[in-house]
């Protein structure tokens, strides 16, 4: 998940974290549409999975949560983070 500049968060899946992100902020072609105007600052949620169609099912799983049970999702990571 991305931390865009207006505070929303954007969901998606990527074999390479740093370029995707970099392809979001503009310095490398192939951007997403919805990040071209909300600026992504920072990665702030990664899961690794072990294919492509299991990414796929958890980042639908997570594009359908309310914005509200993605930020507690990040503060229970944030949490377990500070407990390791």
């Amino acid at each position: 998940m991305l931390r865009c500049a207006d505070g929303s968060l954007y969901t998606g899946i990527t074999t390479d974290p740093q370029r995707r992100l970099r392809q979001h902020r503009g310095e490398l072609k192939g951007g997403a549409r919805y990040t071209r105007s909300r600026s992504p600052l920072s990665l702030v949620w990664l899961e690794v999975q072990p294919d492509r169609a299991t990414a796929t099912r958890r980042e639908i799983q997570i594009k359908g949560l309310k914005a509200s049970a993605k930020e507690s999702l990040l503060k229970q990571f944030k949490l377990a983070e500070e407990f390791s």
